[in-house]
């Protein structure tokens, strides 16, 4: 069986790929903190991705397809390829003031955003962890 079959796991693959990529963003816009004209960039807010419409599926055709791993014999699992989890594009999220230079990032408010960022990171990673031991005991055979 497939683990990615498996709702809940799919969802916390999408949340960590979100939680992944917002921390990049972060973490660049804490980098360009002192660049003239900066303004800084995030994500949209977490939806559950609808795995009846392919809104939040990865779309990729003709060269810029995604190759997956091959099955080549019967006894093997079959594989696929990890989504990316991402939530759309980052668009632009200026932070509450902006300074003489042109610059829209307050250093402070990015720290919070990484911290809610890392603590929401770790609660689904503990979750995704939790949720794989219950799955291996519910596996076991009785007795062991």
């Amino acid at each position: 069986m497939d683990i990615n079959a498996i709702p809940l796991f799919s969802t916390l693959k999408s949340r960590l790929g979100y939680l992944s990529q917002r921390q990049t963003l972060i973490s660049q816009n804490v980098a360009n903190v002192n660049s003239p004209g900066f303004v800084g960039k995030d994500l949209k807010p977490f939806v559950i991705p609808d795995k009846s419409s392919t809104a939040g599926r990865l779309q990729l055709t003709g060269a810029n397809a995604a190759v997956g791993p091959a099955r080549t014999a019967a006894g093997h699992m079959q594989g696929t390829v990890p989504s990316t989890g991402g939530q759309g594009k980052p668009q632009n999220a200026p932070d509450s003031e902006t300074r003489l230079d042109g610059n829209k990032v307050v250093l402070e408010e990015q720290m919070m955003k990484m911290t809610d960022a890392r603590m929401n990171y770790d609660a689904a990673v503990t979750f995704y962890q939790k949720s794989l031991g219950l799955l291996r005991m519910a596996s076991r055979a009785p007795g062991r």
